[in-house]
């Protein structure tokens, strides 16, 4: 059964389950409206689908069904949206519907093509071509806290290499209520697509500032009164840290950990202790530590 036809077959199910309600992917569908309704002229044209080697997969696609749930979500322009042949798993019902009431076509794929357009990363079925997320400058992000009325709480990747890690990190900061991210432009992973799932569709709610120095950063920050933590062994312990006013928090690379001149300019060195055999902990689990003490002190 074609994936469009799956997914009118489930919406009236479900309308007649809910009495005819609507469905809202988010929970904030309006009352009375059905996804029909709200899909009506929605229909995306006939496209041939991409062979492997005629448009390779840039740092604007994103793969996987949280990420590209989260990407229709965030407003992000989306070219189209691939989804396996044959697929017929329910998550992705939800997925193709919201695709169709933005008017965004929906492309059936062989899955071969998929691989091949992932680069082998696990696609769950779907892939999702969008432009490629904008950076911003850290004026920027020093912006989104003010209009919030908060102090600002900033995570900066000091040369995270490994993109599975940039990804869980950038969820954690989002999940925390961080206002921004600030990543080096070299020597170190930058925006792409493994990242945006490893982020779990978190990054699409993330703003991202993308600079030449990380050092040099850090005293343009101290002049707007922001206080810098370099978490690194040998520190204050995170928990005795004062992180209630505005703070930026700086992590270092898997393996030499943050810069010695990152780490001689920044105000504070915190550090997480360790009870067991192991000397340290994963990038990103040290993150979601140190930004979950940091978010609590931030609204207490």
């Amino acid at each position: 059964m074609p994936l469009r036809a799956m997914w009118e077959k489930d919406r009236k199910k479900n309308e007649k389950e809910r009495g005819n309600r609507g469905y809202s992917p988010a929970g904030k569908g309006t009352p009375g409206k059905s996804f029909a309704n709200r899909a009506a002229g929605a229909k995306p044209r006939a496209e041939k689908p991409f062979s492997a080697g005629e448009e390779p997969v840039g740092n604007g696609a994103v793969i996987g069904r949280n990420a590209v749930r989260e990407l229709l979500r965030s407003g992000r322009p989306v070219d189209k949206l691939l989804v396996q042949s044959g697929e017929r798993e329910g998550a992705l019902i939800p997925i193709v519907g919201e695709a169709i009431a933005k008017g965004i076509p929906v492309v059936e794929t062989e899955r071969r093509k998929l691989d091949a357009l992932s680069g082998f990363v696990p696609h769950q079925g779907v892939i999702a071509l969008a432009a490629e997320k904008e950076y911003v400058g850290v004026e920027d992000l020093l912006a989104i806290a003010r209009a919030r009325g908060e102090a600002p709480l900033l995570v900066i990747a000091d040369g995270i290499a490994d993109p599975y890690n940039l990804g869980a990190v950038i969820r954690c900061a989002e999940g925390c209520g961080a206002h921004g991210l600030i990543l080096p432009k070299r020597h170190a992973a930058g925006l792409s697509p493994v990242v945006t799932k490893a982020s779990a569709g978190a990054i699409e709610h993330l703003a991202v500032a993308k600079v030449s120095n990380i050092a040099a950063t850090l005293e343009e920050l101290k002049k707007a009164g922001v206080w810098i933590f370099a978490a690194e062994a040998g520190g204050t312990p995170y928990t005795e840290a004062d992180f209630s006013g505005p703070a930026a928090i700086v992590l270092g690379s898997e393996g030499a950990g943050v810069s010695e001149l990152v780490r001689r300019r920044s105000d504070f060195v915190v550090s997480i202790p360790m009870y067991g055999k192991v000397n340290s902990f994963n990038v990103s689990t040290a993150a979601a530590v140190l930004l979950c003490e940091a978010a609590r002190q931030h609204r207490s």
